[in-house]
């Protein structure tokens, strides 16, 4: 995922949007690799919300993941791939500082392939959709 940067002026974000870009298979079936993604930075996290966060051992290395609960000096985070891994079971909770922000809407461009007319048709109707919160009915049973 790229570096992104913003600009803060007295403490307020001045572009609380941006975009990055999914590279790797940690979130699939959620999102693929190639994905374009609208963030917003600053916004509240709630356990379910996909999230962008700086890696707690690479800080130059952004990440995509999905909050899963709050814990003791801040999230748990999980992929949506449980067999991609680099998530907290890697690398445990990640402070509140780390996390920069929540993924609203997820892009997938065209493939060079997707020539006939039906697969640019399925594409031009599923290609922009927001990324939706998940609430597990499981997660009662993780948090025992």
């Amino acid at each position: 995922m790229p570096e992104l940067s913003q600009e803060t002026e007295r403490g307020r974000v001045v572009a609380p949007f941006g975009l990055a870009e999914v590279t790797g298979p940690s979130m699939v079936p959620t999102l693929h690799h190639g994905d374009q993604l609208v963030v917003h930075y600053g916004a509240r996290v709630r356990a379910g919300d996909v999230v962008v966060l700086r890696h707690p051992f690479q800080q130059d290395l952004l990440v995509v993941k999905r909050a899963v609960e709050r814990r003791d000096g801040g999230w748990w985070v999980l992929g949506d791939n449980a067999y991609a891994g680099g998530d907290s079971t890697d690398y445990g909770t990640v402070p509140d500082e780390l996390i920069l922000g929540r993924v609203r809407l997820r892009y997938r461009p065209l493939k060079p392939d997707q020539r006939s007319p039906l697969a640019v048709v399925r594409w031009a109707l599923s290609a922009a959709r927001p990324v939706l919160t998940v609430r597990s009915a499981s997660r009662r049973f993780r948090a025992r």
